[in-house]
């Protein structure tokens, strides 16, 4: 590369120099970061798994049959996917904080509303719809700022912070259920309203990491800018070229914002089929399996208590497997298709479970291998696309991972309305997931490839960086 330091400002030169950030902290108050993530997937994806103490109880309220009133999780589960964009650009642009603290309030306005809907389709819009759009505003970048802070410690630090959809479900599943006995599921749907609002105190945790600027931009308005002045000086009068650059600045602008061109992504949308297959099959289980076990005689306190148990070991299968993959034993790519397939099994072996003590069994078998599954699923996205697309890719990620979460339990409950079992769900559930494998199995491929051809397996926009060192 040319020695520009003749040609060009010294004030341009001192700008070259600064183009790489700092790196992440790894620590300090990123562990802060870590606890707001821990109680926002607590207070997220733990309440959605609780629900089914509140399905059963909705269902026999309004006389519905099981296809209806999964619509509300599924509803709520879709909005979470279909506003996690939306979550990602609105942060890039008012900052995590305030964006994660409206969520908060808007899911806790959505589930007290709810408490006093007077039939399925008011549950729908409260419940389902506007809880789940302040889930998106809350889950989404607070993730993105908790990969923002961590890369060495990063798969340590999504382990820890998962962990809390898993405590969080232990915790509620039989508080739900103490509530729903003591004040009907409108009075504990509207403490759960209250208990919602914390969502926005984890907003106000999310301290702004300010030398976080993604490098790729970077470097590309710096290569911009020192190729425009090298025209200046050789061949200012090509009008085609400058006309191109006036063009940049906003194609750059939207980027940061929302990069869109992940969608021509090849690795990013085959993992994000991964993501379709995998979300019919990760929501159902949670929320028939209170009402299955209370449909092969299980007392109703024993049926809540299943979820328990399987958060205790969804837990274990957090923490365990997000320290294996932190050591790079094994590629995570490999791990996650490891821990995919045999949830798929043993959701296949469900109906199998007919007793307290089987059923128990089964729970600590999905919640080991279900806590293992999602403890790398995001660092898996992460090392797919780069930490500094992170933000874009969890929003396009959700995106097209919605239609998973909003068929899969409508799917289950037809299956389940259709054969009078619900069993028939976990069936579904469970070859979802084994199919969602077999798009891990071509990404892993396309990494091979990909190494065989000497190109970088991770980053489809990591070109050009190494002629600016």
């Amino acid at each position: 590369m040319m020695n520009l330091s003749s040609e060009f400002p010294m004030e341009l030169q001192g700008k070259r120099r600064i183009v790489q950030p700092a790196g992440p902290p790894d620590g300090g108050y990123g562990w802060f970061i870590v606890l707001s993530t821990f109680l926002v997937f607590g207070l997220t994806f733990g309440v959605i798994k609780s629900f089914g103490v509140f399905f059963v109880e909705i269902q026999y309220y309004f006389a519905t049959t099981a296809t209806a009133s999964s619509w509300i999780t599924s509803i709520s589960v879709a909005t979470v996917h279909f506003g996690a964009p939306v979550g990602s650009a609105l942060s890039a642009y008012f900052g995590h904080r305030p964006v994660v603290m409206a969520g908060g309030l808007l899911s806790s306005i959505g589930m007290v509303a709810g408490s006093y809907a007077q039939d399925l389709l008011q549950l729908y819009i409260t419940v389902g719809f506007l809880t789940g759009f302040g889930y998106a505003l809350t889950w989404t970048p607070t993730v993105t700022m908790l990969g923002w802070y961590f890369e060495k410690r990063r798969p340590v630090a999504n382990a820890l912070a998962s962990a809390g959809e898993c405590i969080l479900t232990f915790v509620l599943t039989p508080s739900f259920q103490f509530m729903v006995d003591q004040y009907s599921w409108r009075g504990a749907m509207l403490i759960l309203g209250a208990l919602q609002l914390n969502l926005s105190l984890c907003g106000a945790l999310l301290r702004p990491l300010n030398r976080h600027v993604p490098s790729k931009e970077l470097v590309e308005k710096d290569d911009h800018e020192l190729e425009l002045l090298s025209q200046t000086h050789t061949d200012f009068s090509s009008k085609n070229s400058s006309d191109s650059k006036k063009s940049d600045p906003l194609k750059v602008k939207i980027i940061s914002y929302m990069d869109y061109t992940l969608i021509v992504n090849a690795r990013f949308m085959v993992y994000s089929m991964f993501g379709v297959f995998a979300a019919l099959g990760f929501f159902a289980p949670a929320l028939f399996l209170v009402p299955y076990a209370r449909s092969q005689g299980v007392e109703e306190y024993q049926a809540a208590a299943l979820m328990s148990i399987s958060a205790v070991l969804d837990l274990l299968g957090r923490l365990l497997f997000g320290w294996v993959a932190n050591l790079r034993l094994v590629k995570t790519v490999h791990q996650l298709t490891v821990t995919v397939i045999l949830l798929g099994i043993v959701l296949l072996l469900c109906p199998l479970a007919t007793t307290f003590t089987q059923l128990a069994l089964f729970s600590a078998g999905y919640g080991l291998v279900f806590g293992a599954t999602v403890a790398i699923h995001i660092t898996v996205l992460a090392e797919v696309v780069g930490v500094e697309r992170l933000g874009s890719a969890l929003g396009f990620f959700m995106l097209i991972r919605s239609s998973g979460g909003l068929l899969g339990p409508p799917l289950a409950g037809i299956f389940i309305d259709k054969m009078s079992d619900y069993g028939a769900g976990f069936l579904m559930a469970g070859i979802a997931l084994l199919v969602s494998a077999l798009f891990l199995l071509v990404l892993h491929q396309m990494n091979k490839k990909g190494m065989e051809k000497g190109k970088d397996i991770h980053l489809d926009n990591g070109k050009g960086c190494e002629d600016l060192i």
